[in-house]
């Protein structure tokens, strides 16, 4: 565990936030009065590729770790918010098919939010890290008015996650599936060239948003692509999973192939919060992920093309507002902790 400089044990009650990711845990302590206690990553690795029962001891670990960095008691803590990747049940379960860090026969069909509840013996929380992080943005953003405001996020990373939050909370859906925004599919005129193929996610589905503004999109779908235009581009002699991780550095440095690439990215959330806006006309739009990773200019780029990718009416562009999520990988454990203090608060 990292080590802070100086905490304070909470005065009253607290809550803590556990995201739970491929390779490592992040962990925070959030008071009754909605103040952090950590201000950077608290990290432990997530033992994931062990199976679950080492996962959930190794959140445990992670548990008991930031309790010992904040000086927080055990007696203190009402609650735990978790979040992992998905897909996964309303509830905590992971998918019956498993998923992109939950593999693994042992993991299909796993309660990990249960598991943790029982290791803890305190009520677990579940949020998919995709809500955890646009609960986080959202009360980071509104602040008081949280509960007033209504927000959309999308989060870019090795696929395209996100959430919908309306009255400060998080909307689940009947199955616990609401919010999978990277599987909406969106108009690609406009988004792709003309001799472009369409783009096909992993899901099966053609032409969703993750298809084109994903790390996965980058490498099955738009690199390919526009490695033909420019067959001289350094990029065409790496593997094309490596050259789509390098692909960033390369839009950083104003590279016009890289640029072409994040452009289809950027255009394809547009359309996305296009969606929104008439779907639920929220108050804010949220980008966050890998994109918010990266050098000033490049992720105000890509923010100001979401922006302009965005068909807003008059009204909406009056009244909203387009951020980046904040504090980047602490965004998890951040939100995951808002929804414990929220569920405890609300009883």
């Amino acid at each position: 565990m990292d080590q802070a400089e100086s905490v304070r044990t909470p005065s009253s009650w607290a809550v803590v936030g556990l995201d739970n990711g491929g390779t490592c845990n992040n962990a925070t302590v959030l008071d009754a009065t909605g103040q952090f206690l950590v201000d950077h990553l608290v990290e432990n690795p997530s033992r994931v590729l062990d199976g679950p029962e080492s996962a959930v001891e190794a959140l445990a670990d992670a548990f008991t770790g930031i309790l010992e960095l904040t000086r927080t008691p055990r007696s203190l803590i009402r609650a735990v918010g978790l979040d992992t990747p998905g897909p996964a049940s309303a509830n905590g379960v992971i998918s019956s098919k498993g998923a992109t860090n939950f593999n693994h026969v042992s993991w299909h069909g796993f309660d990990i939010r249960g598991a943790l509840e029982a290791r803890l013996g305190l009520p677990v929380v579940y949020n998919n890290d995709g809500n955890a992080a646009a609960l986080y943005a959202h009360h980071q953003h509104f602040g008081a008015a949280a509960a007033a405001n209504s927000s959309v996020s999308a989060i870019v990373g090795t696929g395209l996650g996100g959430g919908v939050v309306e009255a400060g909370a998080v909307v689940r859906g009947a199955a616990g599936m609401a919010g999978e925004l990277g599987h909406v599919q969106i108009p690609l005129h406009g988004v792709l060239e003309d001799d472009q193929p369409v783009p096909r996610c992993n899901c099966g589905f053609e032409g969703d948003v993750e298809s084109v503004a994903s790390l996965t999109g980058i490498k099955n779908n738009l690199l390919p692509y526009w490695l033909t235009r420019f067959p001289e581009h350094p990029l065409a002699s790496e593997p094309i999973s490596a050259a789509a991780k390098a692909l960033r550095g390369y839009a950083e440095k104003d590279d016009a192939m890289a640029l072409a690439v994040f452009g289809q990215q950027a255009k394809a959330i547009g359309k996305l919060f296009t969606i929104a806006a008439n779907f639920t006309d929220p108050a804010a739009y949220f980008l966050g992920g890998g994109v918010v990773e990266a050098a000033p200019h490049f992720r105000q780029w890509f923010l100001n093309t979401v922006r302009e990718s965005t068909s807003l009416r008059d009204e909406q562009k009056a009244v909203a507002t387009f951020a980046l999520v904040p504090d980047r990988d602490m965004a998890g454990s951040r939100g995951a902790a808002v929804a414990a203090l929220n569920a405890v608060i609300a009883g």
